[in-house]
């Protein structure tokens, strides 16, 4: 599946990305497929666990899944970590910002969970910038 985020202070003329600064691959099938719309000099984000041939040589390898299992004991919260790897990799979006969405728009009761994943990705973008 793909998932699109656009964001932008200015007004957003077109919901769609044409060509991504970043583009997290979640799988290898993802990879080969939507590589080519990453924009010259964008950031591609790999999960280190299952993608293990990529178009560039400098693409940040994590085991985002890995990740999420350890922080919260659920793999589905990778989509969480991803997203606050991409946040701490790129400064796009403030960590207090992500985690009150977070406390906002997550199903009820699953808000600690989601912190967590949150957090362990804002840590996995440490760890990769030294």
């Amino acid at each position: 599946s793909r998932s699109e985020v656009v964001i932008s202070q200015e007004e957003i003329d077109y919901p769609e990305v044409l060509q991504a600064d970043v583009l997290v691959c979640m799988s290898q099938e993802a990879c080969d497929r939507f590589a080519g719309e990453l924009k010259e000099g964008g950031t591609l984000i790999l999960e280190a666990d299952l993608v293990h041939r990529a178009p560039r040589v400098n693409a940040v390898r994590v085991p985002i899944t890995r990740l999420a299992r350890e922080a919260t004991g659920r793999a589905i919260t990778a989509n969480i970590v991803a997203v606050g790897l991409v946040a701490g990799l790129t400064g796009i979006v403030s960590r207090e910002s992500l985690e009150a969405a977070v406390r906002e728009r997550v199903p009820p009761g699953t808000e600690e969970l989601n912190l967590k994943a949150l957090a362990a990705g804002f840590e996995a973008a440490e760890r990769v910038q030294g």
